[in-house]
């Protein structure tokens, strides 16, 4: 099993306080990991067919960070004994790859972070298994359009509240929840920083945004109430009501006049389409 390396500072020990990082390396850091994990998550998106094993994608993915001179955050994290999460259908977060077969119909998330030099990039998208229903559609367009309304508050100035109320409503319109137990994170050196990233909220509540500040924004949405529990493997959270959660998530920097995408992907995958 890998683990995540020490590091050689207690200088990136988690406080209360919100990290602002200056300087050239912080950036590049944060571009370099971003970039790996958005290709990783483009590459297995050819693999995540009917009939595949979700420990399959896990073992694909490992194998194509490893190889790029990264370390998978995930393997060896707090006990944890896979590379990625697969989350399917009713399962929120952290589902944990294994002999699943996924079969056609299903939804599935997978979620990524790769450490490249100290730095980490963390992003998590959906893919549809063969033809999904129109609900199972909607309910991912509305996880990305959330995504991006609360992208789109991101800027000096603007508060952590303004993220999580513009998802909120997103969210909300379309009459579904907003998952309230699991939020985004400060990200850099640290795989899991402050702030806590909320994914509802008020406008002009909380921290004001700054450059430098990086973080990951990963709205988790239910077709039906936001109430989640955790099955007893201790990492599997799942809707109460058995309805149908997605998410997506991306890194981002805080910049002069907005946001940068640290984990955006090349191949213009991080949105799948549907016909």
């Amino acid at each position: 099993m890998y683990e995540t390396p020490e590091l050689d500072s207690d200088a990136f020990v988690r406080t209360h306080e919100i990290r602002v990082y200056e300087g050239d390396e912080a950036w590049e850091g944060m571009r370099a990991a971003g970039r790996l994990v958005g290709q990783a998550l483009d590459m297995i998106t050819p693999f995540v067919v009917p009939g595949v094993t979700t420990g399959e994608l896990d073992d694909r993915i490992r194998e194509f960070t490893l190889d790029h001179g990264a370390l998978p955050a995930c393997l060896g994290y707090k006990g944890y004994e896979k590379t990625i999460c697969t989350s399917i259908n009713h399962v929120v977060c952290h589902g944990i790859p294994g002999d699943r077969v996924l079969k056609d119909g299903d939804i599935v998330n997978i979620d990524h972070t790769v450490i490249v030099d100290g730095w980490h990039g963390d992003s998590s998208r959906m893919y549809a298994v063969g033809e999904i229903n129109a609900r199972a559609r909607k309910l991912i367009d509305v996880t990305y359009d959330s995504l991006e309304a609360g992208l789109a508050m991101i800027k000096p100035g603007n508060t952590f509240g303004d993220i999580g109320y513009a998802i909120q409503q997103v969210v909300e319109a379309n009459r579904m929840s907003v998952v309230r137990d699991f939020c985004g994170h400060g990200i850099g050196r640290l795989f899991h920083d402050s702030p806590n990233v909320l994914h509802y909220g008020r406008r002009g509540e909380g921290a004001t945004l700054k450059p430098g500040m990086f973080f990951t924004v990963e709205p988790m949405v239910n077709l039906g109430k936001p109430h989640v529990k955790v099955l007893s493997d201790g990492w599997t959270a799942v809707t109460r009501d058995k309805s149908l959660s997605a998410q997506c998530e991306h890194s981002v920097g805080v910049t002069e006049t907005g946001v940068e995408l640290f984990s955006a992907s090349s191949a213009g995958l991080f949105r799948p389409k549907f016909g």
